[in-house]
């Protein structure tokens, strides 16, 4: 199956919404893409149409987005492109979604501060910290049981 990839530069223009879903969670956003160019002619920078997309972020993504992403920020968006045309109230609509496998911020235009996400941790990956944790206090408490030499500092003079 052919589908559209993009990568797309804009300005989130929605809060995101965040949803807890039967099938994980999920977050959307509204995009605003408006290409610049410079006018020779006018020797100034001018605004092209501005698009509108609906970011779609699902699992851990969404939950990140809901996060990290707020109004007016510059963001990086990467996923699938998907046009969706219906009927709602004896209107035709299209819209242009983005189903997102990426979202960040555009570092071309301001800074951020990354934090690693916290992971579920399985059974066993439990098990394994609890016995490690035993380890190390094992370890601690042999050191504190072994006899210590300090040594004194030399007399300066």
């Amino acid at each position: 199956m052919n589908e559209t990839l993009l990568t797309v530069v804009g300005n989130v223009a929605t809060t995101p919404v965040y949803r807890e879903l039967p099938t994980g969670p999920v977050a959307r956003f509204r995009l605003a893409v408006t290409p610049r160019r410079f006018d020779a002619v006018q020797n100034a920078w001018v605004d092209g149409h501005t698009n509108f997309f609906t970011v779609w972020a699902r699992g851990t993504l969404g939950s990140n987005v809901q996060g990290s992403v707020s109004i007016g920020e510059p963001v990086i968006v990467q996923g699938r492109l998907k046009v969706r045309d219906e009927e709602r109230g004896g209107q035709h609509w299209t819209s242009a979604d983005i189903q997102a496998t990426a979202v960040g911020h555009d570092l071309s235009r301001g800074t951020s501060a990354f934090r690693r996400g916290i992971r579920r941790a399985s059974a066993d990956t439990e098990e394994a910290q609890q016995a490690h944790q035993e380890q190390q206090a094992e370890r601690a408490q042999q050191a504190r049981d072994e006899p210590s030499f300090e040594i004194e500092p030399e007399p300066v003079g």
